[in-house]
């Protein structure tokens, strides 16, 4: 049968704790009539879609852009009184990278949670691949979350499993694949991601740069469409930033995938990110290139770039000149 990865067991990796109880297996059962179906193809859970996204339409939000991976529509979230998110708006296109930016206590990981399905907003839409995840059951997200990839601020492995445990951990929950099978999947991984080595090793026998390699190689193992970065240059020296940033791009170059990355690091933003999105106290205030929002005159770009205390322009010609 196949297996879910519940609420509970990311929380569990989030905590870097054992699960009180073994997870169950069960089976996916939509309910309800939605504009989607879920479907088993060679041992994989698959949305098919088959109609408009359920609920965009009628809840008055804008056309959906054609280009459009993701798509964040009036978005806002409270928790009691607190306002957290605010009519947020934005467009993910297939296949580029986009930098979420903005400092402490704006609202990012809120809307990370959100994009990957482990949080629901108070009222908007966000729609993933055509599919509106807002209105759906945890079941039903459960199909969703596996084209979504997610390498979390820091790393959230299992302490207790080799690197080849991590790895393969969501083959083995989510798949009916052969031990064969899934051995052959993970060193393909380990070894793209030049982790061969380190097979063997527990999380705590790794320097930082070494566990976001294996958290990626993890949120890659079942081929998502789209991988989202939690801080992903957060507590790294520079030259290690620098690989991390590095890594990301060769990720999007080699596997197609659509990127989010949270970040509040302006220079990671600039030398990775096909698209910039500045959050303030929960509200989208600028969008656009590095060199529009450098360039233009929105003056919520112009202040967060000279706070950040970087050369923008240099790092600018430094990736133009790698092309």
């Amino acid at each position: 049968m196949l297996r879910e990865w519940p609420a509970q067991m990311l929380r569990c990796a989030l905590q870097g704790v054992r699960p009180a109880e073994p997870i169950r297996p069960r089976v996916p059962q939509p309910r309800g009539k939605r504009a989607w179906h879920v479907a088993c193809v060679t041992g994989r859970v698959q949305l098919v879609a088959t109609a408009t996204p359920v609920g965009v339409a009628d809840r008055g939000g804008s056309a959906l852009d054609s280009k459009a991976h993701v798509t964040v529509l009036h978005v806002s979230k409270s928790f009691g009184d607190a306002q957290v998110l605010r009519d947020v708006n934005a467009t993910f296109e297939r296949g580029q990278i986009a930098v979420v930016i903005g400092g402490s206590g704006t609202g990012k990981t809120t809307l990370l949670k959100i994009l990957g399905g482990l949080d629901k907003p108070t009222s908007g839409s966000v729609v993933v691949a055509g599919v509106d995840l807002v209105p759906l059951d945890e079941t039903e997200l459960n199909a969703v979350r596996k084209r979504i990839g997610m390498v979390f601020q820091y790393s959230a492995l299992l302490d207790w499993m080799t690197v080849f445990d991590n790895v393969a951990f969501p083959l083995r929950e989510h798949t009916r694949e052969a031990a064969a099978e899934i051995r052959a999947q993970v060193e393909a991984k380990l070894s793209v991601l030049g982790l061969v080595d380190a097979a063997d090793k527990l999380p705590s026998e790794l320097s930082g740069g070494m566990r976001k390699r294996v958290a990626l190689a993890r949120a890659l193992i079942l081929e998502p469409e789209i991988v989202l970065y939690d801080e992903p240059t957060s507590g790294l020296d520079p030259v290690m930033a620098r690989v991390v940033d590095d890594l990301i791009l060769e990720t999007r170059d080699r596997f197609g995938v659509t990127s989010i990355v949270i970040s509040h690091d302006m220079a990671a933003a600039v030398r990775v990110a096909d698209r910039i999105h500045l959050l303030e106290r929960g509200c989208i205030v600028a969008s656009g290139s590095a060199s529009e929002l450098l360039e233009g005159k929105n003056q919520h770009a112009r202040e967060f770039f000279e706070s950040s205390g970087i050369d923008a322009r240099r790092l600018l010609g430094a990736r133009a000149q790698l092309g």
